[in-house]
């Protein structure tokens, strides 16, 4: 099975491994939409918009995600949200619009990777099948959860780990598969059979961190909660991002089959 892993990593590397730079063909200011030409790009992928300021600098001005693909027309319709990366209150804003002609960059960040798994074998078996990405250690992120107050992670955890370590995927391990996660988005972009052998389970995934810290506040906070189940928790979390996609909703059909 650790071959069948190295060869699912492979094709993910060559599916997703390469910053897409492309540029931006119309714009939809009421939808907050903007469409590119491109071969061929999942729904669910992630990036942002480079505005040129000058020969010698840039902006970035918003967050991207990929909504919808034409396949016959190869026109891919993205949605706009502010970008919130890297705020800093002491520059100024600008009132720099997205226009036609600037470059939408897409799967930034796909070769930094964080995985969310039962136990520690399942973890060191998956990340030592492949060295082509860079790995997000657990311990990084059960940290990010301690100053957040969440021992249950919640989509806004994952898309603040992203954010401080620009790492673009998430990999979650349920139920003898791999799912392939944009880490803003959510949106999953691939699923793989990998089975493996499970004897211990950690909650609230492998990490070397015993205990996550609560928020004071925690009757209303939901990440504040201690996770109790982990499939049945992390299926829950993908289906919430991913309410349509139907190879999603049979695996975790066969989850609670197998319960």
């Amino acid at each position: 099975m650790k071959k069948h892993i190295i060869l699912f990593f492979l094709l993910t590397l060559t599916v997703f491994g390469g910053v897409i730079k492309t540029p931006i063909l119309s714009i939809d200011a009421s939808e907050q939409t903007v469409r590119i030409k491109i071969k061929k790009i999942d729904v669910g992928i992630s990036g942002f918009v480079v505005h040129r300021l000058g020969k010698y600098n840039s902006i970035i001005l918003k967050d991207l995600t990929v909504v919808n693909y034409d396949k016959d027309t190869q026109i891919a319709t993205l949605k706009m949200k502010d970008f919130d990366q890297l705020v800093q209150n002491s520059l100024p804003t600008g009132k720099w619009k997205v226009e036609v002609g600037d470059i939408a960059i897409l799967a930034f960040g796909y070769s930094r990777a964080l995985l969310i798994a039962p136990n520690e074998e399942t973890y060191y078996r998956i990340t030592k099948a492949t060295k082509q990405i860079q790995w997000i250690h657990p311990d990084l992120f059960a940290t990010i959860l301690s100053f957040n107050g969440h021992p249950t992670p919640l989509k806004e955890d994952f898309n603040k780990m992203s954010i401080s370590t620009s790492a673009g995927l998430v990999f979650f391990y349920l139920n003898q598969k791999l799912f392939t996660v944009d880490a803003k988005s959510m949106v999953i972009l691939n699923i793989t059979k990998a089975v493996l052998k499970q004897d211990s389970l950690k909650l609230p995934f492998y990490s070397r961190i015993d205990k996550i810290d609560s928020s004071w506040y925690d009757w209303f906070d939901e990440g504040a909660e201690e996770l109790e189940e982990y499939e049945e928790y992390y299926y829950s979390l993908l289906l919430d991002s991913n309410p349509n996609n139907e190879e999603l909703k049979q695996a975790y059909v066969q989850y609670q089959n197998k319960r």
